[in-house]
């Protein structure tokens, strides 16, 4: 995130919040109540989403899109404040480059031409296109229903150009806001758990990066970026990959083509897992390791905002469980490596010394703070809440003339209908967790696929009737949810069921730059089966 969560609590009359590919309210419960609360308070809602999200309820504008088309309908709402005069003019001219080629580009897209990509009639465009660039200041928030396309990069690079363009970066109550999928993903960000960056995405192909972190872990390292994990499943079944070791992922349930991954999974050389449960891909494992809890161990988190957090442990590992960071250095240390730490600190004050955001980051002043934002270069620094004020870590902010792509995979004879993934409030993620809570497991105990009335009607299917929804990789049978929640055209599951696996079904094309799988569209067939 650009900006801070807190700041919602000062958003009213006023301001505008864009929420776009981000079921809120049920993702991120806390952020979205907050967000409601802006809107009671005066702050205009507009949302943006194929599912009419609890959020969507309550919009000043609700686009209802058609999956995959965000570019589309981002460009429409950039070919309004284009043409109506609407775009900060100053702020183009100051802080940014590369506006004509943008502009060029959008003027291709206005609302009325693109209805048929987006499926969202002009007026509601131009009505929302207004309410963002005439607000003061506007935040957009967005999660995986904007990332997990073969075009995520392309709806986050036009994200970016609808805040360049109406100067909403780089001042309180406005900016670009992914909001992270679970507790720590932006910390493990952070640590260089990515196949192309050091901690503190310090690139490994840099000769400085690398000359650096080989004299402070006493070894050669590589210049050449790793494998991305759809990278390492294809590797496996090429004979490239031999031994993989997988650690708080369950890609047997989370994964996109299940049942490809559970190919890889059987085929590898040597697998192992370390988790806190014996999950799907744990049971496939030739050696399991048992992690601790967060409640078990000590440490830090960085959440969404970049505000690096202390963990505490609040009571000590069941059985033979062990926290992660000592599970991998008794690892190292097995391979003849001197891993000489002997508690989270010892690792956290090494980091300091090598990822420059971090430096001015320390125990004793999260413990005094309560969290710092990164980045904090050096021990007197406040810490940074709010990116890109007066400049931008590049210089100047640079505009992408951003074309839109249709999904790998849409509808057709035989698979008519479109799926959706995404998340229910109950459970979380593969459901590792929630599932095995019977409280939480017993709000939302199995499966239902959203289906729209008119859809059902045409199929024959009652509410709570068994379907067997299918596509190209694999089938699932659940019952049916009729709602006009989802859209005529539209089918909705989630992933955290194994007797239902959601991933069973979705898609494994990438986006080229990201890698990251197309989850949120592809072509399914719903059927009325006996129960």
């Amino acid at each position: 995130m650009t900006n801070t969560i807190n700041e919602l609590q000062d958003m009213g009359p006023g301001d505008a919040i864009f929420a776009i590919g981000t079921n809120t309210t049920e993702c991120h419960p806390i952020i979205g109540i907050r967000m409601l609360e802006a809107h009671r308070r005066g702050a205009r809602l507009i949302v943006a989403d194929p599912r009419e999200t609890e959020l969507a309820k309550h919009a000043d504008v609700y686009m209802r899109h058609n999956p995959g088309s965000d570019v589309a309908l981002l460009n429409a709402m950039m070919y309004v404040i284009v043409t109506e005069g609407l775009a900060d003019e100053a702020f183009i001219r100051s802080r940014t480059e590369n506006f004509e080629a943008c502009r060029e580009t959008v003027l291709k897209y206005a609302p009325e031409k693109v209805e048929g990509i987006t499926g969202v009639p002009a007026e509601k465009v131009r009505q929302a296109a207004r309410l963002f660039a005439t607000a003061e200041n506007a935040a957009t928030y967005y999660t995986m229903g904007i990332t997990q396309h073969t075009s995520g990069v392309d709806n986050v690079l036009s994200i970016a150009n609808l805040a360049l363009m109406t100067g909403n970066l780089g001042k309180p109550k406005a900016g670009v806001n992914p909001l992270r999928g679970q507790n720590n993903v932006q910390g493990a960000c952070d640590m260089g758990a990515l196949p192309n960056v050091y901690p503190a995405y310090q690139p490994v192909t840099d000769p400085k990066n690398r000359e650096k972190f080989e004299k402070a872990w006493g070894r050669p390292l590589s210049d050449r970026m790793g494998m991305a994990i759809s990278d390492v499943l294809r590797g496996i079944e090429e004979g490239k990959v031999r031994f993989l070791y997988v650690m708080g992922e369950n890609p047997m349930r989370s994964d996109p083509d299940v049942n490809h991954v559970r190919h890889c999974l059987e085929h590898v050389d040597f697998l192992v897992v370390q988790d806190i449960f014996l999950t799907e891909s744990a049971a496939l494992a030739d050696v399991v390791l048992p992690g601790a809890t967060w409640a078990e161990k000590d440490g830090t988190f960085t959440n969404t905002e970049r505000r690096v957090q202390r963990v505490r442990k609040a009571m000590e590992p069941q059985g033979n469980a062990r926290p992660d960071w000592m599970i991998l250095r008794d690892i190292m240390r097995a391979m003849d490596y001197p891993a000489d730490y002997n508690s989270p600190k010892d690792i956290f004050n090494e980091l300091r010394t090598l990822a420059p955001s971090y430096a001015g980051v320390t125990y004793e002043r999260l413990e005094k703070l309560g969290g710092l934002h990164w980045p904090c270069p050096n021990e007197e620094h406040p810490g940074t809440p709010i990116l890109h004020v007066g400049k931008f870590s590049r210089g100047l902010g640079k505009f992408s003339a951003i074309e839109w792509r249709p999904p790998a995979e849409l509808p057709d004879e035989e698979y008519p209908l479109v799926l959706t993934t995404g998340r229910r409030t109950a459970h979380y993620h593969t459901g590792t967790m929630t599932r095995n809570c019977w409280g939480l497991d017993g709000v939302a105990p199995e499966e239902w696929v959203e289906i729209n009335p008119a859809d059902a009607a045409s199929l024959g299917v009652a509410h709570g009737d068994y379907v067997r929804v299918t596509t190209r990789r694999g089938s699932v049978v659940v019952r049916a949810e009729v709602t006009a929640r989802v859209p005529k055209g539209v089918t909705f599951i989630t992933f955290h069921y194994t007797e239902a696996a959601g991933n069973l079904l979705t898609n494994s094309a990438l986006d080229p730059v990201s890698k990251t799988p197309e989850y949120k569209v592809c072509a399914v067939r719903v059927e009325k089966v006996s129960a």
